[in-house]
């Protein structure tokens, strides 16, 4: 299974971007996803994950109300729509998939509960 993630982009704070993450070689209705970001010299951070047992999705605090998590499995595809965009949401954005057993809440913002990484996108807000 891959993943690809793409758009990523500059904005300016308050504004929006929606990224998507596509699936290949695998059923990805079956997946509990994730997105995390990463910000230069921080650790990689959880923002979102869905678990696919239960349909739940649990947010980052601070992106409640912003950030909105969905999928289209027709697609294979996972989106991220992101709005009032912050500075402090500038990071490297990545989707995550964890294909094993039922996942724990605790685990589900774990990163290193995942097992299939996309690539990375890069947002840019600017203040």
């Amino acid at each position: 299974v891959q993943l690809q993630a793409s758009g990523g982009g500059l904005v300016q704070a308050g504004g929006s971007l929606r990224l998507s993450c596509a699936a290949s070689g695998g059923t990805f209705s079956s997946f509990d996803m994730g997105w995390f970001r990463q910000a230069p010299g921080n650790e990689r951070e959880f923002v979102v994950g869905f678990r696919r047992s239960d349909s739940r999705t649990y947010y980052l605090e601070s992106v409640k109300g912003r950030f909105t998590i969905s999928r289209d499995n027709a697609k294979n595809t996972v989106y991220l729509q992101m709005n009032s965009l912050k500075p402090e949401d500038t990071a490297v954005y990545y989707c995550a998939a964890h294909t094993g057993g039922r996942i724990i809440t605790s685990s589900l913002r774990n990163p290193s509960a995942y097992n299939i990484w996309g690539q990375g996108t890069l947002v840019t807000v600017s203040s």
